[in-house]
């Protein structure tokens, strides 16, 4: 069987102090498979764009924003992930720098700055926490990264860097 997966975005906005990033908390929809969940912002990439414009495109249709210093921080191949056991190819930015007000919320929840060094308190989906720390450490080399999947659980996480 081929692979041919949904190719998608995933942002993670930092303030300006770079203490916290900017979480979507998925609570508008009852009907949405990551209700409850905190994420980063993005989603699936259109036909005619490249990877950087599509995460250009997500911000503004999200957060209301212009995104105008980014950084890619890896890749991750989830492989049977969610409930309908899809596999996505995410490309995983690092907001630096944007103009605009963050809107207070959008179709999918509200918009809420949290604290890096507290995100593991909050409720996302379990493998977010394998790679998050990578999103914001120091490191300027991207991971690059296979996390199988089987319903809401991760069965294992494998990168390079």
């Amino acid at each position: 069987m081929p692979y041919t997966p949904i190719v998608g975005t995933l942002g993670y906005i930092l303030s300006p102090d770079r203490s916290s990033t900017l979480l979507v908390h998925r609570i508008a929809r009852p009907d949405d498979d990551q209700l409850g969940k905190y994420n980063g912002l993005g989603g699936k990439m259109e036909p005619d764009e490249d990877v950087v414009t599509c995460m250009r495109r997500e911000l503004r249709e999200e957060a209301g924003i212009e995104c105008t210093e980014m950084t890619l921080r890896g890749t991750v191949n989830w492989t049977g992930f969610g409930p309908k056991g899809e596999d996505w190819l995410g490309f995983i930015f690092r907001i630096d720098a944007f103009e605009g007000q963050p809107h207070a919320s959008n179709e999918e929840g509200n918009l809420e700055w949290h604290r890096i060094d507290a995100l593991d308190s909050l409720p996302m989906w379990e493998g977010d926490r394998y790679f998050l720390p990578m999103v914001f450490d120091e490191d300027p080399r991207p991971f690059h990264g296979f996390m199988p999947y089987r319903g809401e659980t991760p069965l294992k996480w494998e990168y390079v860097r």
